[in-house]
């Protein structure tokens, strides 16, 4: 119980080596093969093999590690958050691969925060492996071609006579055979092969990479509870913490008693904190902790806390009334964010007019285990162990809050039990480091109930979209205006920013792909009065879901299928370059690697509908709904049967995802994240919704803000994968992109059950 975690598992033996970068090679590898290489987002000339240079002066500045031991293990860091989407298992598929390794002899190691020597960290936006293939699969080639020269050379023959082969250099003619473990040591003295002299795999030739049955690398610690999440950290003398938050965002503290939570037993401390002025970006909101011998007796003295709050600017936040507000906003001219042609005039001499307007509440990443930290800071060290989506935010803020080096501030990366954007944000950290420099360096574990999580998060947008469309007399449109109004992720770092910024834009809005000639998106301005932060696949959710819902209700209008007149929309295959729509927030890429390619998403929506049985004879109360969409450079496409009975109780028989997200290179993560959006999805679209009123938010924890039980979740889920790329062109993501068609397809599917329509989230007794 007392054990420091930092002695517990794969995972956190690299906190305990030194922070230098000889300390961490000697300690990962202890004199073994090392290969330090740059990993860094891929750029868009970079699609064809080693088409980056390797060179030596990468090894001075190593921000990923490979490192074979005298016994032949293979150590790989990994330098992204592992929260359920498999980074770890996926990375370690493609460096064994690559090296001609057995995969059950490589273990992961998890990189601690560190980004002048591992780059970007922030594990968000479905990068972690598109953006790393290729570097993964360089190092594995060098290591590969080192340990085979070392054999060649050791035989006297010819390097192009060996070849690495499961975890063992061969020399066909021969029969000799080595294994890697024997050649380490000497391989690493040996220069890494520069990016010409590469060759890589044939893709044929894979062992790992695309193939199904690969076990998770962390399996069977998870199975059998040695895995270590955040809300496992253990050091040695820690107390524990919760804290009373204000209650409205940009309230402070005007007093507070602590006399009667000072007298439960356990309870140790009451320490105030500093409310930050808004925006307050990533810092804690304020207010006062109860620190104690355990959780339960801080929580039970916090409920002892007298404390009058001054609930400040947003006290008078309520969400019908800001609801009305949006609504009213998207029916007055917004800053124009995309024009082409002349969409008055079309829409003028329209055959008939369509309009319609959508509403998306916001909504809470609310993650099964809820934000937590332990932290041990003193006069010259600050130590973090936290499941944390961007450990570097960390280490930035403690560091300027404490004075110190950012070499000393540790920030060890644990497993998350969830994270869907929230713990992207490191506020809780922060808090964890406030209380145990206030207890003198003694170490503190703060833990957000889940009332706290819901009350005090970074919450997804809410949104109204009003679009409208002229159609002629064939039911082609020929004119689409469309207005989001939302309050913008930007609020929390500029004051009284109240316009989307073009990153939002960009996910499915100005982006949108249809083949109208008269096209304007315009962006009314929404002023933010709580945190707005990341959530899976962000603005895609209440874009995908406005502009999928409208076109079936264009087809419905034109009297066609929804199927049909959705492919017809997409007019003529072509590849649309961004920089014709919008400008794009493109996380140090190419712009042109987020071109889109209709082709490919008219792809996903042809085999789903074929998978799924489109046009077949349903049963009386059934139908089937259909929508689209890409983003983070793949394409997905639902299809969704629907069942309402007579006194309006929805059932979902089955749902069909088809996704191309490009090469494929772990089939069974890729299945898993696709039904896990289908089911976030359906339960986003049926039951989510957080309000206000009084600057408050309603919901407190699962009963008033629940996720899908097993009754609500669809009978059946069939996953459809269509790879028409190799393994060349840029990966797309994954983790993301299979939720925003979700919401529509399924009230689509609602429409050809019932005829009902349904635009405005969440669904609940709407059909009743």
């Amino acid at each position: 119980m007392n054990a420091p975690i930092v002695n517990t598992g794969l995972m956190n033996e690299i906190a305990n080596l030194s922070l230098s970068r000889r300390g961490f090679l000697r300690g990962l590898a202890a004199g073994s093969f090392v290969l330090a290489t740059g990993i860094r987002p891929a750029r868009a000339q970079e699609t064809k093999y080693g088409a980056e240079a390797m060179s030596g002066g990468l090894k001075d500045d190593p921000r990923i590690f490979l490192a074979i031991a005298d016994d032949g293990t293979v150590s790989l860091l990994c330098h992204r958050a592992e929260m359920g989407q498999g980074v770890r298992t996926s990375w370690a598929m493609v460096v064994a691969d690559e090296l001609e390794a057995e995969l059950d002899r490589v273990r992961v190691l998890q990189a601690p925060g560190d980004e002048a020597r591992f780059g970007n960290q922030n594990t968000d936006g479905s990068r972690s492996m598109r953006h790393h293939f290729q570097a993964l699969r360089r190092i594995g080639a060098a290591a590969r071609q080192m340990l085979e020269q070392e054999a060649a050379g050791r035989w006297k023959v010819p390097v192009a006579e060996v070849r690495a082969e499961r975890h063992e250099v061969v020399h066909a003619a021969s029969g000799r055979r080595i294994g890697f473990g024997e050649l380490a040591r000497a391989a690493a003295l040996r220069p890494v092969p520069a990016a010409d002299a590469l060759v890589f795999k044939r893709p044929a030739d894979f062992r790992y990479i695309g193939r199904d049955g690969v076990a998770l690398v962390d399996n069977l610690d998870i199975t059998t509870g040695k895995a270590v999440y955040g809300i496992d950290a253990r050091i040695e003398g820690m107390a524990y913490a919760v804290i009373a938050r204000p209650p409205v965002y940009g309230g402070k503290v005007k007093r507070f008693d602590a006399t009667r939570a000072l007298q439960v037993p356990g309870v140790v401390k009451v320490v105030p904190i500093e409310e930050t002025p808004i925006p307050s970006a990533f810092q804690p909101l304020g207010g006062v902790a109860v620190i104690a011998d355990n959780t339960y007796a801080a929580i039970k003295g916090r409920a002892q806390l007298d404390i009058e709050w001054d609930d400040g600017p947003n006290a008078g936040y309520d969400s019908a009334a800001y609801r009305a507000a949006l609504e009213a906003a998207s029916r007055q001219p917004g800053k124009v964010v995309r024009s082409n042609g002349d969409v008055d005039t079309a829409l003028a001499g329209a055959a008939r007019r369509v309009e319609a307007s959508y509403y998306v509440p916001h909504l809470a990443q609310a993650p099964m285990e809820p934000p937590t930290a332990t932290a041990r800071v003193t006069a010259e060290l600050c130590e973090v162990w936290c499941s944390v989506q961007n450990p570097e935010a960390i280490r930035a803020d403690l560091s300027k809050r404490f004075g110190l080096p950012l070499e000393n501030v540790i920030v060890n990366t644990l497993l998350l039990g969830g994270g869907f954007g929230r713990k992207s944000k490191p506020d809780f950290a922060s808090e964890a480091a406030i209380l145990s420099r206030a207890l003198d360096g003694r170490p503190v574990k703060l833990t957000f109930t889940r009332e706290d999580d819901l009350h005090n998060g970074y919450l997804h947008t809410v949104s109204v979209a009003r679009l409208e469309a002229g159609l002629d007399a064939e039911g082609r449109p020929q004119a689409w205006l469309h207005r989001t109004v939302a309050p913008t992720i930007q609020s929390i770092f500029v004051p009284d920013a109240q316009q989307a910024g073009a990153f939002e834009l960009a996910m499915g809005a100005v982006d949108m792909p249809l083949a109208i000639p008269n096209v304007r998106i315009e962006n009314p301005p929404a002023p933010a009065h709580t945190r707005i932060g990341w959530f899976r696949s962000v603005s895609n959710i209440p874009h995908a879901f406005a502009i999928q819902s409208f076109v079936a209700e264009l087809a419905a209008a034109a009297g066609r299928d929804p199927k049909d007149y959705l492919l017809q929309l997409l007019g003529p295959d072509r590849v649309i370059d961004p920089a014709s729509v919008s400008d794009q927030w493109l996380y140090g890429e190419d712009p042109k690697r987020y071109a889109y390619d209709t082709a490919r998403l008219r792809g996903v929506i042809e085999r789903v509908a074929a998978e799924a049985g489109w046009g077949r004879s349903l049963p009386q109360g059934h139908g089937l709904g259909i929508a689209a969409h890409r983003s983070f450079v793949s394409y997905a496409a639902v299809v969704v049967e629907a069942a309402v009975d007579d006194e309006g109780r929805l059932t979902i028989p089955r749902v069909d995802i088809a996704f191309d997200c490009g090469a494929v290179i772990n089939p069974d993560r890729v299945r898993a994240q696709l039904e896990g959006a289908v089911i976030q999805g359906i339960s986003l679209a049926t039951v989510g919704e957080i309000s206000f009123k009084a600057g408050r938010v309603v919901q407190s924890n699962f009963h008033d803000y629940p996720v899908t039980r097993i009754d609500g979740a669809p009978k059946q889920i069939h996953t459809h994968l269509v790879t028409p790329t190799g393994f060349d062109a840029p990966l797309g993501g994954v983790g993301e992109p299979g939720l925003p068609p979700v919401a529509p397809a399924l009230c689509n599917a609602i429409f050809a059950a019932t005829g009902k329509r349904i635009r405005s989230l969440p669904i609940r007794d709407q059909l009743a």
